[in-house]
């Protein structure tokens, strides 16, 4: 994952970048966070507190890489909620949100 494995990251960065990505797994798992899925498809997370400079799609990212039970948990839940499909594509595009999914861009 490019944005956990920068090379200018110290070693205790990374580390607290990834034991903030395991919160937010443990915090999808237990509801007290939640997946938002914009208008366009991508993902924004709701909820996560203590993110360590970690991205909305950083998160998904490395959480996707480990098929992480708790993000499709969490991914279902907000398609039901939003009435519409999340969109790899517009991840993939970059589409993102600084402001727990209220607005969205990909700039």
């Amino acid at each position: 994952m490019p944005c956990t494995t920068q090379a200018n990251l110290s070693a205790e960065q990374a580390r607290r970048m990834q034991a903030a990505i395991e919160r937010l797994n443990a915090a999808l798992g237990d509801n007290t966070a939640q997946a938002i899925i914009g208008p366009n498809g991508s993902i924004a997370f709701r909820g996560w507190a203590d993110r360590e400079g970690v991205s909305d799609l950083c998160a998904y990212r490395k959480l996707a890489s480990s098929n992480s039970a708790n993000l499709r948990r969490a991914i279902m839940r907000a398609e039901t909620i939003a009435g519409r499909n999340f969109d790899a594509r517009a991840v993939s595009a970059g589409v993102h949100s600084h402001d727990e999914g209220r607005t969205w861009a990909s700039h």
